[in-house]
């Protein structure tokens, strides 16, 4: 009889501990999310999303949140500068042989951040939910650019389109 109770409640703690553990599933893999929730999740830091720009250099569908895309370009504009810092630090005491060498080096990086920087643009539209063609309102006379700032200030999701161009 010992045993049977026992064994009892074993199952007890058994059922017990498997009802806590679905309750945790539930709670924290599946959970409904408010507004303020989703955008404290969205949060990404400097490193993470310059690195994530990068990764993500080719791939114009998903989105990006607004902390990655300024977080990416106050850190592209660091790593410009320290780039430009460095390469005219050596050209000015280096012999002509390397001077070319140095100069196709921080072109090279110019021309790679293309890549980075369109494809979180288009990315960030997305979030917004705008179209990539958005991207040519910055090449209106006067007010494009600053119209295109205030886009990409624009909280995810604010300007929702009908369509489901999230791929």
């Amino acid at each position: 009889m010992a045993v049977n109770s026992g064994l009892q409640t074993a199952t007890k703690h058994n059922t017990l501990f498997g009802a806590l553990v679905n309750l945790w599933l539930k709670v924290n893999l599946l959970p409904t999310k408010t507004r303020h929730e989703e955008t404290a999740l969205s949060y990404v830091g400097p490193l993470e999303a310059f690195t994530t720009a990068w990764r993500k250099s080719f791939t114009y569908g998903g989105k990006a949140t607004r902390s990655e895309y300024w977080w990416f370009y106050l850190l592209n504009l660091i790593v410009t500068f320290v780039v430009m810092m460095i390469g005219s630090f050596l050209m000015g005491g280096a012999s002509p042989a390397y001077v070319g060498h140095i100069y196709f080096l921080i072109v090279a990086y110019f021309i790679a951040q293309i890549f980075p920087s369109l494809s979180i643009v288009f990315r960030r539209l997305r979030d917004i939910g705008k179209e990539w063609t958005w991207i040519f309102i910055s090449l209106v006379p006067f007010i494009g650019g600053i119209w295109f700032i205030i886009l990409m200030c624009q909280p995810s999701g604010r300007c929702e389109t009908n369509k489901a161009s999230d791929g």
